[in-house]
């Protein structure tokens, strides 16, 4: 190998000797206990003398990143309109269960289906992701988690016996104007990430504010289109007034602190001089 060589062009090469296992499958490393390397790591620069052993790992099948949303959130989606509808093998016959007189129940569903329109739509025109698969086993795990709550939420939400928040109009009104500027946030996180990654670029960067407002969180944290999620959340459980959206809620809170902070240390050890004052996800609480 020569030393100018990129880890994507050992992996190349590796699979040309091995066909069974395609670049995305493959982990390389210096170490057997170290992080994979990028694939556009230069051997050259890695801390190896005139010779190197490089340690290989099978990733297991892979999935692609968009083609993994793309399951994850076409269920919710349509999982949540078998509980809206009212199908007779949900909530039975009665002519009662046919409808809801709630109006909050039609906004709840508006609202959860412009949620997951909106990822799907990022999913194919927005993101760009540094790693293109996960492993496919992983999959079965992640739908569980979001299929499985759709229909949790949905089944209490649209229940005949649902009854609507103590506040009435005053309560929704305010959780559907936090929840509309909560994607609106997200939205534009999302696309001032994608704007670090133009031209298949794949190099680390430090998301600053734009002239955009929403995206003036960058002050404060390093991970706010985490923060827009949560808010986003908080406000279908106000909008709702509902135990199981605010259980769903927590859990989103408590995993995406988790993603945050693994990014904000990344943050913090690839750049010498990354802003300070920045938090993971709560501005100067968290």
């Amino acid at each position: 190998v020569e030393p100018n060589a990129t880890i994507r062009e050992i992996r190349l090469m590796f699979h040309k000797l091995y066909p069974r296992w395609y670049p995305a499958r493959q982990s390389i490393k210096l170490d057997p206990k170290g992080k994979s390397l990028r694939d556009e790591e230069i051997l050259q620069h890695l801390p190896v003398g005139t010779t190197a052993t490089l340690y290989f790992k099978d990733l297991g099948p892979q999935i692609g990143w968009t083609t993994v949303f793309l399951i994850e959130y076409t269920g919710p989606l349509f999982i949540y309109f078998l509980f809206y509808f009212r199908m007779t093998f949900v909530y039975g016959l009665d002519e009662r269960f046919t409808s809801s007189p709630h109006p909050v129940v039609n906004l709840a569903c508006i609202c959860h289906s412009f949620h997951y329109i909106k990822r799907l739509i990022e999913t194919v025109f927005v993101h760009r992701f540094s790693r293109g698969t996960m492993p496919l086993r992983n999959i079965v795990k992640n739908c569980l988690y979001y299929w499985g709550f759709a229909a949790w939420l949905a089944y209490y939400i649209n229940h005949p016996l649902y009854t609507p928040p103590s506040y009435g109009k005053k309560q929704i009104n305010f959780a559907v104007i936090m929840f509309l500027l909560c994607e609106a946030g997200n939205f534009s996180i999302h696309v001032a990430l994608s704007d670090l990654q133009r031209n298949g670029s794949k190099t680390c960067k430090i998301p600053y504010p734009t002239k955009n407002p929403f995206t003036w969180l960058f002050f404060f944290v390093s991970c706010p289109n985490y923060t827009y999620e949560v808010g986003t959340w908080i406000s279908f459980t106000i909008m709702t007034q509902c135990v199981p959206v605010g259980l769903f809620t927590l859990l989103c809170f408590i995993q995406m602190t988790i993603w945050a902070k693994d990014k904000h240390c990344t943050y913090l050890r690839e750049f010498k001089d990354y802003p300070s004052h920045r938090m993971p996800i709560i501005p100067f609480l968290l």
